[in-house]
């Protein structure tokens, strides 16, 4: 008799994942899903019951996933930030399909984020204190500085993950690197008018 192979949850949620950066979003439900994998439709609902909690852990899997690749790597917190910025860009250039799902409000998770919840409270004040002392910016200055950045990389981003604009991550992150230098360079302005 031939053994049963078993399909874990794990097994699941990693073909929605493919299947949702490959194909979109709106592809993945169950029976595409058991088609993708090999499986009947059973495993995957024994697993989630149904269509919104597969849609549920999906969302958290892929969020999870990104977070996951953007790492710690360095203790120095400029350098995670600049880290995270071309993971983000890279994402919008070559998984476009993940970066709407994760960022523009497709998946079941959507929500309003702040700075926080994008680096944890810790990461935003280590951030923005690297910032102000490279630049001699004051640190709530810094902190303009990084929700500037962010918020020009978010557009950038979403642009070139929606095929409005063409960059290369090099030309992107060059872009966003200009930008981000104009930001400290107008809150020394600023600063100096005060």
């Amino acid at each position: 008799m031939a053994r049963k192979v078993t399909i874990s949850k794990e097994m699941i949620l990693d073909a929605a994942l493919r299947m949702l950066i490959r194909d979109g979003y709106q592809t993945v439900n169950i029976k595409t899903l058991a088609a993708e994998i090999g499986c009947s439709t059973q495993p995957i609902a024994w697993h989630f019951e149904n269509m919104e909690g597969l849609r549920k852990a999906l969302a958290q899997y892929a969020k999870d996933h990104s977070r996951e690749r953007i790492g710690s790597g360095s203790e120095n917190a400029v350098d995670a930030f600049e880290r995270m910025g071309r993971e983000y860009i890279r994402m919008a250039t070559d998984e476009p399909n993940l970066f709407r799902f994760l960022y523009l409000g497709e998946s079941p998770l959507s929500r309003t984020y702040t700075m926080s919840d994008l680096f944890g409270d810790e990461n935003v004040n280590s951030i923005a204190e690297k910032i102000a002392e490279q630049t001699g910016l004051p640190v709530k200055s810094a902190v303009r500085c990084i929700q500037n950045t962010v918020i020009y990389s978010h557009g950038l981003a979403t642009m070139i993950a929606t095929g409005v604009f063409k960059a290369s991550p090099e030309d992107a992150m060059f872009m966003i690197k200009a930008a981000s230098e104009s930001f400290v360079m107008k809150e020394r302005m600023t600063d100096h008018e005060l």
